[in-house]
């Protein structure tokens, strides 16, 4: 066969082709086109401001207007500038070099020619692009994960508010427990979600550039009275980054690691929600919405499936493979570097992608569900032996000596109705008062504080995520 042009239908990965709609967002931040371009922005801002510190050079300062010449070269970067230093790298065979020569030849044409050594200077292709990944992570976060994340746990809260005294069956080990409401276990979710986002917020971002193994050994020789430490540590801060001074080639990447880890939180997180709300669309207590058109199997004609938070979790399962992997390996290099790390950190926006599509398709298979409170009653009704936990519980006020056993003994294995369990009260050592309170008790109004739990809950998210923002 003949090789076929690329577009979404002939893309490898999924990502660029059936899912391209969903990721190509990504594509400002985490492409080998934003790649090129955060490395030529390093590299435009240390030649600036050497520039400005009067490095490394005897010219005259830069004016204001060459200044904001220099900086579109970075900003006004095209597909057709990134396709030339792909064509640079052919020939050089090394793609940070190929960016150094690409704007070398840009201030040549700004007719900076004769500055054109202090492009590149005493850096390592490390400290290009460390800063480089630094600053695609900064963006990553800010403009896609914390925005759409914020998106799904404000969908969880929405969904879940009007449904915190709506009751339903718990279930331990698969098994018929003490009641809840629908609301409270949707907060949990939304919840544990919250805490996760905000350690990804708050995890610094940390940046390096100090030279080929870290110590300013050329920028020393070659400049030997400049505070080197005091001029790295700026350049990186200016940049939006935190300095690390103490580093081999590399920046260890341990921060890097430390980020993927909390996105795989919350992705763990997210799995559990998708499974779950699969688990309870299964047993009957939401209903999905019928789509006019949609067809749920090629077969049975009368199959609505679960198939936003199956897509979800198979996403999901891709995702924390990579980012797993990642933060392992990322923060191991032999001695002060080795390449491996090169090829793995280009599947940065692999694991992205994924962990965006699984976010995406959550909301959708939120957006399609309706509580049966009919299911979620009948299952009450057919579980009143739920309430020996309460039984049990009040027999120990009242003193009764390991009522425990006393209720297991009549129960256990035993499913109860509404008979049957009045039936059981009346053959337990009770007080008069503590027996009419018990059978006045029901599974449905068996729920504890589920809905006050579930409202401070909503609460406090959506106060924590008012003005949201990086």
């Amino acid at each position: 066969m003949s090789q076929l042009p690329f577009e979404p239908l002939t893309a490898v990965s999924p990502l660029d082709g059936r899912y391209r709609r969903v990721t190509e967002q990504l594509a400002p931040y985490a492409s080998e086109f934003a790649l090129i371009r955060y490395r030529l922005r390093v590299e435009v801002e240390w030649f600036l401001y050497l520039d400005q510190l009067r490095i490394a050079t005897s010219e005259p300062a830069l004016g204001q207007e060459l200044v904001e010449n220099c900086r579109q070269i970075w900003k006004e970067f095209s597909i057709e500038d990134a396709r030339t230093v792909r064509k640079i790298e052919q020939e050089t065979n090394h793609d940070v070099k190929a960016v150094e020569r690409f704007l070398r030849g840009k201030l040549v044409e700004l007719g900076l020619g004769s500055r054109l050594e202090s492009v590149h200077f005493g850096c390592t292709s490390e400290d290009i692009n460390n800063l480089a990944y630094g600053l695609m992570l900064q963006e990553v976060r800010s403009q896609i994960l914390l925005p759409t994340l914020n998106e799904l746990i404000l969908d969880i809260v929405n969904f879940g508010e009007p449904l915190v005294a709506v009751p339903m069956l718990a279930r331990t080990h698969g098994q018929t427990a003490s009641p809840t409401t629908v609301g409270k276990e949707l907060a949990v979710f939304a919840s544990r979600l919250h805490e996760c986002s905000l350690k990804l917020i708050n995890e610094p971002l940390l940046g390096k550039m100090n030279g080929a193994v870290g110590n300013y050994n050329a920028h020393v020789v070659a400049e030997p009275n400049v505070d080197w430490p005091r001029v790295g540590n700026t350049f990186v801060e200016l940049l939006g980054l935190e300095h690390n001074p103490t580093t081999t080639q590399i920046e260890p990447h341990d921060y890097v690691a430390r980020i993927l880890n909390h996105v795989r939180g919350c992705n763990v997180v997210a799995l559990d929600f998708v499974r779950d709300m699969w688990s309870y669309i299964s047993i009957g207590y939401f209903r999905q919405r019928k789509k006019s058109g949609e067809v749920g199997s090629s077969t049975m004609p009368h199959k609505v499936n679960p198939i936003d938070f199956e897509n979800a979790e198979g996403n999901l399962g891709v995702a924390d493979s990579i980012l797993s992997h990642l933060a392992e390996k990322l923060p191991v290099s032999r001695w002060q570097r080795d390449l491996s790390d090169s090829t793995a950190f280009r599947n940065l926006g692999v694991a992205f992608g994924h962990s965006l599509i699984a976010y995406r398709s959550a909301m959708r298979g939120i957006g399609k569900l309706d509580p049966d409170t009919d299911r979620l009653e009948g299952d009450l009704n057919e579980a009143w032996e739920v309430l020996t936990e309460a039984v049990q519980t009040v027999m120990r006020i009242e003193g009764v000596s390991d009522p425990y056993e006393k209720v297991r003994e009549l129960v256990r294995g035993r499913t109860l109705d509404q008979t049957s369990y009045v039936e059981m009260l009346a053959k337990l050592q009770l007080s008069d008062d503590s027996r009419r309170s018990l059978e006045q008790l029901t599974p449905s109004s068996y729920v504890g504080m589920a809905s006050e739990i579930a409202t401070q809950a909503f609460e406090k998210i959506k106060f924590d995520r008012v003005g949201f923002e990086v």
